[in-house]
């Protein structure tokens, strides 16, 4: 399969006016390709912390969360360290527990992970036809579980979080049929990628992926954006996974300043999507004007 990687050739437009915490001045869509999307935060190892305590906060919030999957730990740029040295080398990895765990809403469609070094709760759309659920919908879930989690480690003789980046990701299926049919198309999906070559050898790709990153306004972190074609598993479909991940570094973990950064990464992830695809893709999507949301 053929690969091709794109650099970032457009600079991020400035936020217009009047765009707020509640999200008013910020593009939305009727009809979003997006399936899933992720609140989270990354702090440092946490001393105490060990695989016994899953068990623990999973007993806590049972009644809400009733099921539970192990997985490999997500790796931070923390967790791993190579040291180069002329005369060795060197691998070093830091106290990370090698536990991941989801435990799984009893609506099916979010989940909270934790690690000792991260907590994140996903919405996952059900099915087709499920109503996408905006990022004010799930701060408040987000925050109380948040809270829960802080009391869980008060009371288990655990330090709090040392908290490094909060995050936003938003992960969409652009499904072959819906506004692109082959890859020659890809740039009236995505205009950075012009799909030409200096002379007329190369014919259209089978297949594109694109890692691009972007540096968030006032060096407050980083988006990064990734498009990697794929088969999806429920259905067989060919779609395009187009994902945006943007992680800004908050001022303190007063729950004021994680939500002002949370806001910022979310506001970066929703511009650089609108900014990233076409207008032909937000015809499809149904772009229209933002609501207002009371919070």
């Amino acid at each position: 399969m053929a690969r091709a990687h794109s650099a970032a050739k457009k600079t991020m437009k400035p936020p217009k006016k009047g765009a707020g915490s509640n999200g008013s001045g910020l593009p939305d869509f009727a009809k979003p390709p997006a399936v899933e999307t992720l609140l989270g935060l990354h702090f440092k190892p946490l001393a105490g912390w060990s695989v016994p305590h899953f068990g623990l906060f999973w007993n806590a919030i049972k009644r809400n969360y009733p099921q539970v999957e192990v997985h490999p730990p997500i790796t931070s740029e923390m967790a791993l360290k190579f040291e180069v040295d002329p005369r060795r080398v060197q691998f070093q990895l830091t106290s990370e527990v090698p536990v991941r765990c989801w435990f799984i809403h009893k609506s099916g469609s979010r989940l909270i992970q934790v690690q000792n070094s991260s907590f994140i709760q996903n919405w996952r759309k059900p099915a087709a036809g499920a109503e996408y659920l905006h990022y004010d919908d799930l701060w408040p879930t987000f925050i109380e579980m948040w809270g829960a989690f802080r009391r869980f480690l008060s009371g288990n003789s655990v330090e709090q979080p040392s908290i490094t980046d909060c995050e936003v990701t938003y992960i969409n299926h652009i499904d072959r049929g819906e506004g692109w049919d082959h890859f020659a198309q890809l740039s009236e999906i995505i205009p950075a990628w012009c799909g030409e070559g200096s002379g007329n050898f190369l014919p259209a790709p089978l297949s594109v992926s694109i890692n691009a990153f972007y540096p968030i306004k006032d060096n407050a972190g980083r988006l990064e954006i990734t498009v990697q074609p794929g088969v999806r598993k429920a259905d067989g479909k060919e779609t395009i996974q187009l994902v945006l991940t943007a992680k800004c570094r908050p001022q303190s973990p007063d729950v004021r300043d994680l939500k002002n950064c949370l806001d910022l990464a979310r506001e970066w992830v929703v511009r650089g999507f609108d900014d990233f695809t076409s207008e032909r893709m937000h015809e499809v999507w149904q772009k229209r004007a933002r609501k207002e949301m009371k919070l």
